[in-house]
């Protein structure tokens, strides 16, 4: 049974940071490209972040310069990294494997907010 879940969202102000985590099972891990999206209320979803199994990362030009991405083959996790959160930084961000099937985590809310 494939499974990746998301923790680490909530509430945080503007300008501060948040640490999101995947952790994936069922699967080869090292075998997947794996990327955080992100979908707010009335927007379509859309990539944040990705990283191959080669450790080459892509980000949006929203985030790039604020976030990183990582991952740890060796636990089956990958991380996002969140810095200099933006109002508009609030959605529901999901966690994304690609590889031989395309699998999506149940999603963990962020919420920028004074």
């Amino acid at each position: 049974q494939v499974q990746l879940v998301e923790s680490g969202g909530g509430p945080v102000q503007p300008g501060g940071s948040l640490r999101l985590s995947c952790a994936a099972s069922g699967i080869i891990f090292s075998l997947y490209f794996m990327g955080w999206y992100r979908q707010a209320p009335g927007k379509r979803r859309e990539l944040v972040a990705g990283i191959s199994n080669g450790d080459s990362t892509n980000y949006a030009d929203s985030v790039k310069g604020r976030f990183t991405i990582s991952r740890d083959s060796a636990k089956n996790m990958v991380y996002l990294q969140m810095n200099s959160l933006k109002f508009e930084d609030t959605a529901v961000y999901y966690c994304r494997g690609i590889g031989q099937n395309d699998y999506w985590g149940q999603g963990t809310q962020v919420t920028v907010s004074s």
